[in-house]
């Protein structure tokens, strides 16, 4: 049984709706970026904080894993700015 034909036109989808969704998408993009940097700066500043000495050498350890999240963070954060830089200012 051979397959039904393509549709000829993409469907349309209200400005209004599209707007929305863009602006929820780089919401959501700010506070995963905040998250990241909070989370990297938790990891490499808390062995300072920490007294156990044994867990403060597990924490240090995994410095690699917090700045990673900073820098994906940054990362965030900065794609959030340069998007928001993008968009046209409505008057």
């Amino acid at each position: 049984m051979p397959l039904p034909a393509a549709p000829d036109q993409k469907p349309v989808i209200p400005a209004r709706r599209l707007a929305a969704s863009a602006l929820k998408a780089n919401n959501e993009l700010m506070i995963k970026g905040i998250l990241c940097v909070l989370i990297g700066l938790g990891v490499l500043v808390s062995p300072y904080f920490i007294t156990s000495p044994g867990m403060q050498g597990i924490v240090a350890k995994s410095a690699l894993v917090g700045w990673f999240a900073l820098v994906l963070g940054c990362a965030f954060v900065g794609l959030y700015v340069r998007r928001r830089m993008a968009t046209p200012v409505k008057a």
